[in-house]
């Protein structure tokens, strides 16, 4: 089924511009969230406020465990970092 321009409007959040003096902290949290707001005044739309910048999307991270295998294919030699600070702090 098609998304109407009527369907696409009742997903935008609304407040007014008292909801806007009152609780500025919840709206802004809308907008920083990637929502778009629009800003009714006596009932009617007047202004819609949107993020700046798009929310960026889940940070892809390396895959540290297969960078270490290829630099050390067999592993690292020696003591753990663990034990040589507890050795340097007396706590062995």
């Amino acid at each position: 089924m098609e998304n109407s321009v009527h369907d696409i409007k009742c997903i935008m959040k609304h407040a007014s511009v008292a909801d806007l003096r009152n609780k500025f902290a919840r709206i802004s949290k809308w907008i920083e969230a990637g929502e778009t707001v629009e800003i009714t005044k006596r009932g009617r739309i007047f202004a819609t406020l949107k993020p700046a910048r798009q929310k960026r999307g889940p940070v892809e991270w390396p895959d540290f465990e297969a960078r270490l295998r290829s630099i050390w294919p067999h592993g690292v030699k020696g003591k753990p970092v663990s034990e040589i600070i507890d050795e340097s702090r007396g706590d062995y």
